[in-house]
């Protein structure tokens, strides 16, 4: 006969392991906590119709459980899944590429985030690059930024010329024609947040010492050239809107909605099923009555500081 101590042991180490994954999105969450002390030291008027805390974490789980699901399906089908995130500094895409990534196995699901690139990189087809990123079959692929570099940051800092824009603009509808005429299914966001919004969020990262290193002199000049940005990003998503790989806007201002909308959209625009499991037994452990574990010095443990 089970002994009733033991299992409420048992439930108690349960409930502890399921509050320690709670409590790995609640320390994502702490920005949130502290965005109305901000808010009284930049004279910024955060008038947010926020979510209920409660409804958010209910709904953030559910859609985690759904992207479990999900990433099964494209193990079990040999989906090849692209997703492509792009937006001003500051819109938000690290925030949802998290919560999408927290509860996946980064074998099949991983975040590709392309530094500027190399000298040799420059001399070569630019889409070149990118191409060693491509998901095979059974894995999703989610671009932190993309080959859409060339129609913001690159045209508006000058670092490529009005004609390698242009050409880049003429190209890509075709290159990602390309890419899902091989199988690859490709879903293009832009996180769109306003001008008070990023000034507000540049400033939080200003006065944050976790959140200094986020802010770069490129992004501080973006700031400066706020319209031009904004006159790159509306060519480009009029030129590279194609049927076969549309872009979604996903507003950005609320960073819980945005991060449920885009999670519920990315969900809604793949057909899955849930893929059924053999029941998994737990084998005995083999045991040597023989064996006899040798000691570790004291000197390799880590402190126990805590």
């Amino acid at each position: 006969m089970t002994n009733p101590a033991d299992g409420s042991a048992a439930l108690r180490a349960i409930r502890r392991d399921l509050l320690d994954s709670v409590d790995e999105e609640l320390e994502m969450e702490l920005d949130d906590a502290r965005e109305a002390e901000f808010a009284e030291l930049f004279a910024h008027k955060v008038e947010r119709d926020t979510l209920d805390r409660q409804i958010y974490f209910s709904e953030l789980f559910r859609l985690q459980s759904e992207l479990v699901k999900l990433q099964d399906w494209v193990v079990n089908q040999g989906l090849k899944i692209v997703v492509i995130f792009e937006g001003r500094d500051a819109a938000g895409k690290g925030g949802v590429i998290k919560r999408i990534t927290q509860r996946l196995n980064p074998r099949v699901c991983r975040v590709a985030a392309l530094p500027a690139p190399s000298e040799r990189e420059r001399t070569q087809w630019y889409f070149q690059r990118y191409v060693p990123y491509l998901p095979a079959a059974g894995e999703i692929v989610l671009f932190d930024r993309s080959w859409y570099n060339r129609a913001g940051v690159e045209r508006v800092m000058g670092f490529c010329t009005e004609e390698e824009c242009e050409e880049f603009l003429r190209t890509v509808p075709e290159f990602e024609r390309m890419l899902v005429r091989s199988g690859i299914v490709l879903i293009k966001y832009w996180f769109s947040i306003t001008d008070d919004e990023q000034h507000f969020r540049f400033m939080m990262r200003i006065h944050d010492p976790l959140k200094q290193w986020k802010l770069s002199p490129m992004d501080l000049e973006s700031r400066r050239r706020w319209e031009a940005y904004t006159k790159a990003k509306e060519s480009m998503l009029e030129r590279t809107n194609i049927p076969e790989a549309p872009w979604w806007v996903v507003e950005a201002v609320d960073k819980k909605r945005a991060r449920l909308n885009c999670m519920s959209h990315l969900l809604s625009s793949i057909p899955y099923k849930e893929v059924e499991r053999d029941p998994i037994a737990l084998p005995k452990r083999d045991h040597h009555p023989d064996y006899i574990r040798g000691p570790i010095p004291q000197k390799m443990y880590v402190p126990s500081v805590y």
